[in-house]
């Protein structure tokens, strides 16, 4: 499928589903649309990357190049952003689907329903979850698969990321893995999932239960995508939620270098990283005896040597195992895990 990937004023520092699409999805990237960037091209920022132009908008682009537009940003609380409509409109005119992992449900949305019935296209909410979810049984642990969880320091460090990266290296060496995709980014990028953040509290922990039950008996092992942090004044919930419903044997735990306060709530600062490990472990220890073996560190703002030591600090402040899966190699770390 060819899409445009929507990023305006976000690409690419702020733009982690437009980058997990480029990095792993199987779309063809037809351009990435950003006003403040537009001209460039996506290698001009990130080289490890498929490459697109990246355009002002949807009009800039021929009506016949283009099957869908993916919404690739989401701001805190995942609304809808009004200037982004007109892209939107352009597109559903063309014909071209919509794909959006906003909380905010483009199928509820009076014009773009029309628009869509109008000229047979569809609108594809990914953060919408079933309506047959139900709470935990507590028995992910009876799959065959080992069930490996990334954690994180707080939001927005990377987990998608290194799931993705793990699996893809672990397929490459020879094991057989996959991954459970948490969030709209994985999401799109798998083709199936459920958004643990969107799901009603009390269901989380079964929902994601329920992926894992899907998929344990099938593969060695299961690479879930984590979200948000133990630590974070807003999202705890849903980590807490994915901890407890994975019944994860083993934990990575990621966090962005330098990063010293919460994301968005800068208010807050990071407990020490060392403390992250009894706060993990403990909290998964009335369901499973989940243990952090393995640390990933995103060193995307650091230069190739101080990248290297930061990553040899971090397996130091955390006594394990831990490195850049996506700038190096990943040996140490599956080793770790397999």
């Amino acid at each position: 499928m060819r899409v445009a990937i929507l990023a305006h004023e976000k690409f690419p520092d702020r733009a982690k589903t437009a980058l997990g699409v480029l990095r792993y999805a199987d779309y063809e990237a037809v351009a990435v649309l950003d006003r403040e960037t537009a001209g460039q091209r996506v290698n001009d920022f990130v080289s490890d990357v498929q490459d697109a132009p990246i355009r002002e908008s949807m009009a800039d682009l021929e009506a016949d190049e283009v099957d869908a537009l993916l919404i690739g940003i989401a701001p805190i609380g995942g609304g809808f952003e009004e200037s982004w409509r007109v892209d939107v409109r352009t597109a559903l005119e063309r014909g071209c689907d919509v794909i959006s992992g906003l909380h905010y449900f483009l199928d509820e949305d009076e014009e773009f329903v029309q628009l869509a019935a109008e000229n047979d296209c569809e609108l594809r909410d990914v953060r919408k979850p079933s309506d047959d979810l139900t709470v935990s049984q507590g028995v992910a642990n009876e799959v065959d698969a080992e069930v490996i969880l990334t954690v994180g320091t707080d939001c927005s460090v990377g987990k998608m990321t290194v799931s993705m990266e793990l699996a893809r290296d672990a397929r490459e060496a020879g094991y057989d893995a996959a991954v459970i995709p948490t969030g709209q980014t994985g999401i799109m990028i798998e083709g199936w999932g459920n958004p643990i953040d969107r799901v009603v509290s009390d269901f989380t922990a079964g929902a994601v239960e329920e992926m894992i039950l899907e998929k344990g008996d099938e593969h060695d092992y299961l690479f879930v995508e984590g979200q948000g942090s133990i630590v974070h004044p807003a999202y705890s919930a849903v980590t807490c939620g994915i901890l407890h419903g994975a019944m994860a044997d083993k934990l990575v735990l990621c966090h962005d270098a330098g990063r010293e306060v919460v994301h968005g709530y800068e208010s807050f600062p990071l407990p020490d990283l060392s403390t992250y490990i009894d706060l993990y472990e403990s909290l998964a220890a009335p369901v499973a005896d989940s243990e952090i073996v393995a640390g990933a560190l995103n060193t995307s703002d650091l230069e190739d040597d101080e990248a290297r030591k930061a990553a040899d600090e971090y397996a130091d402040a955390i006594d394990v195992p831990a490195t850049d899966v996506v700038r190096f190699d990943s040996e140490t770390v599956l080793d770790a895990l397999l």
